[in-house]
């Protein structure tokens, strides 16, 4: 009975589709899509959105307001960081009243992670509207699942307002997690790049029965994005997502330093102006670092030496569509970091930071393969199988 009832869901799954490329060269949002058609998925019923400061249209509104002005908006509910996007990392984010608004904002980065019944009630539609930045460490994708669970465990449609994954579509990247690692950091089973945009990922998710129960999902699809568009080409101004993530090529830099900076030592620009930019740690020469990182395989990556009082390393400047694995590099980095200071950073690390790690990078297995002494090289290459195989499995939840 269940399974059939669950069959029955996938079968109402309905893509939004609304219209072809637009002919202009900014991506029009999920957002300008349902606005332009007057907001008829949204008319006569109560809304409830998921949402923070990156919910805007391509002019600079607030999702918020317009839903407040056009619709019957009547619950918002907010990820990591709050609904200004301005609460440090890992910080709990309390409910409040939104001032623009005057809709009560219930948090989910607090005691609860996922709404509650009591949250949900008097919600006719829940609407999903956040930037993303394309890597499954980051928590907005977690949201958007625990938000889809409790959609279907309460019968509520969920709506995704589609938006573009800023690195692209065309990058898979990293390794995949294991159960027992799978967390709010990595809280479905897919490469630590995973080249989808939200409403692509919400598909898959319903798709592959990673909640314990599939929503009625509609996907409000963007015209004029493709695979291979990057933020840099979408026309449209960035928000910043989070504190350190402030422009629109940041997600290349989280990407490619993020995971090493959750052990102790190494150092990747924050606090700073230029979160994730650069690397390095307390006894790495800057020249010899750089020149090891100028010598591995990372095409449309620059390094140049960087030092900042007794921390040394490698300031980077990455190109939007570099060929290079950007997980990867992190690995030569970590590599050469523990060959520099001569200590092994996963034993300084402590037991708490160790375990967030694990969540992050999605098992133990990269602290198993350095400690055994594996290449770099072998350890990228060891992803390849996960990399591909994702893809074929992805494939079928595709929009653009």
């Amino acid at each position: 009975m269940g399974r059939a009832r669950n069959k029955k869901w996938i079968v109402r799954l309905a893509v939004f589709w609304l219209g072809l490329a637009s002919a202009h060269g900014t991506v029009e949002l999920g957002i300008d899509v349902l606005k332009s058609h007057d907001y008829s998925l949204l008319k006569g019923k109560r809304v409830g959105l998921i949402t923070n400061q990156t919910g805007a249209d391509s002019n600079g509104t607030k999702t918020r307001l317009l839903l407040k002005r056009h619709c019957n908006l009547v619950a918002l509910y907010t990820p990591e960081h709050g609904l200004e996007g301005t609460e440090k990392a890992g910080r709990y984010v309390k409910s409040r009243r939104d001032r623009a608004t005057g809709v009560m904002a219930y948090s989910l980065y607090g005691p609860t992670r996922k709404p509650t019944p009591a949250m949900l009630r008097g919600v006719d539609v829940l609407v999903f509207d956040l930037q993303d930045i394309g890597c499954r460490s980051y928590t907005y994708i977690s949201t958007m699942g625990r938000c889809m669970e409790a959609a279907g465990e309460n019968k509520i449609p969920f709506v995704v307002l589609d938006r573009p994954n800023p690195v692209g579509g065309l990058r898979v990247e990293g390794p995949s997690v294991e159960p027992r690692w799978r967390s709010f950091v990595s809280e479905f089973p897919i490469p630590y790049v995973h080249g989808l945009t939200v409403g692509e990922l919400a598909r898959m998710v319903n798709g592959r029965h990673w909640t314990s129960v599939p929503c009625d999902l509609t996907v409000v699809q963007m015209r004029g994005w493709r695979r291979g568009t990057t933020w840099d080409e979408t026309g449209l101004r960035w928000i910043p997502s989070s504190p350190n993530v402030p422009r629109g090529n940041s997600p290349l830099y989280y990407i490619a330093t993020a995971l090493v900076g959750e052990l102790s030592g190494p150092e990747i620009g924050i606090p700073g102006p230029r979160p994730f930019e650069s690397i390095g740690a307390r006894g790495v020469d800057p020249a010899s670092f750089t020149r090891y990182l100028r010598g591995i395989d990372a095409r449309g990556v620059e390094f140049r030496p960087w030092r900042e009082g007794s921390i040394g390393g490698s300031s980077l400047t990455i190109s939007a569509d570099a060929p290079a694995n950007l997980t990867g590099l992190g690995i030569y980095m970590l590599a050469e970091l523990n060959r520099q200071t001569r200590a092994d950073l996963f034993r300084r690390t402590s037991a708490s930071k160790l375990d967030i790690f694990y969540k992050v990078c999605g098992g133990t297995f990269i602290q198993a393969q350095v400690r055994e002494g594996k290449s770099p090289a072998s350890i990228v290459a060891s992803w390849r199988p996960n990399e591909l195989e994702f893809r074929r499995t992805r494939a079928q939840y595709l929009l653009y």
